[in-house]
């Protein structure tokens, strides 16, 4: 327990050259994944872009977030169910409360999604499913130039070492679960064109008295505590942006934001609930990737890999700051047609969470 009385954990964490090279052993997988872990495991030395790449894309966020009512509303797509393109007050929190703390940027963001011949056999397949299914909405060149192609760069540089860390889970569960398809996994992550990013924008807050006190006064007030429903999820280290200081307001192309340094509230964060019941927060280091487990992932391994419920706790800003939280989250997720269990396809399996929290 820190002195701030922040119960702090360690994430396991492995490097990208070991992943390519097969060489996670067993035990960190254990570690980072299994029974008793915190569900998440940290990737560090990444390519050389990454770093730009992320601090222009959670720039992004603070900038789209700030775009006059008009044009958020052109980005919308109520025929997704709001789970494509801008996204904010759509989604309720866990006492029904629609959230308006937050706002997402959804994109299908698998390479091979845009295909004309994929979209035609996606939409003709699952007429019901337009989560998945509704073509990407961007933003003109001319509001947010650039902003597609950053995008895009990132994610599927976070897909890339997705693959690598599915192949890690394979090599594992190939040994220790039986009947387990070879590659299955990585197969799954590679393929899929149901895979989605969620560039996100946590509001400041709206206290005079810069406090992080929510509708309710719970700590999971960004973010309520939920589990992941697909494979792995990757996240990028938040950004913080004192909004105040550098207002997201361009002319001609948007310059990458000033970061803070660290939260202006140490309490503010990731927060893990870890199978032992105690409540951490997790810290993301700002040049590494992480990559939590979905529920889906718990079902394809059968349960020797474990997703685990996590929250986002708001910052208190202090008097005369308006400090945003930005962050991308990339969901891999099978294909809706491939199988989770024996009972159960992707699509009804993500149906009946789309259902419960929307």
């Amino acid at each position: 327990m820190a002195s701030n009385g922040v119960n702090k954990a360690q994430a396991v964490s492995v490097s990208l050259e070991d992943l390519r090279n097969g060489d996670v052993p067993f035990s960190k997988l254990e570690e980072a994944f299994g029974p008793s872990s915190l569900g998440i495991i940290i990737v560090k030395d990444l390519p050389e872009q990454f770093a730009r790449l992320r601090h222009e894309l959670l720039s992004y966020s603070s900038y789209l977030a700030n775009l006059p009512q008009e044009e958020l509303a052109k980005l919308e797509s109520p025929a997704s169910h709001y789970l494509v393109g801008w996204s904010c007050g759509k989604e309720t929190l866990k006492d029904g409360r629609y959230d308006t703390l937050k706002g997402s940027y959804y994109v299908n963001c698998a390479d091979g999604f845009d295909n004309p011949g994929v979209q035609e056999k996606l939409v003709n397949d699952y007429p019901s499913f337009p989560e998945y299914t509704a073509p990407n909405v961007w933003p003109d060149e001319a509001i947010l130039p650039s902003f597609e192609s950053v995008f895009r760069e990132l994610c599927n540089l976070i897909i890339d070492t997705a693959v690598l860390v599915a192949k890690a889970c394979d090599k594992y569960a190939e040994q220790k679960i039986e009947g387990y398809k070879p590659g299955y996994l990585e197969h799954v992550v590679k393929t899929s064109v149901a895979t989605k990013a969620r560039l996100l924008h946590y509001f400041p807050s709206a206290d005079a008295n810069g406090s992080a006190q929510s509708q309710n006064g719970d700590e999971d007030d960004w973010c309520a505590t939920h589990l992941d429903h697909g494979c792995l999820t990757g996240l990028t280290s938040a950004m913080f942006v004192d909004e105040a200081a550098n207002p997201p307001t361009f002319t001609g192309t948007p310059t990458p934001l000033a970061e803070l340094d660290a939260p202006p509230d140490p309490k503010a964060g990731l927060y893990i609930h870890s199978r032992s019941g105690d409540v951490k927060k997790v810290a993301i280091p700002r040049d590494c990737l992480a990559f939590q487990t979905g529920e889906a992932l718990e079902v394809i391994t059968q349960g020797k890999f474990r997703a685990v419920p996590h929250f986002v706790r708001g910052a208190a800003t202090g008097k005369g700051r308006k400090v945003a939280r930005n962050t991308l989250a990339v969901f891999t997720q099978p294909n809706l047609w491939e199988r989770v269990d024996e009972k159960r396809t992707f699509a009804d399996f993500a149906r009946e969470v789309v259902e419960k929290n929307h």
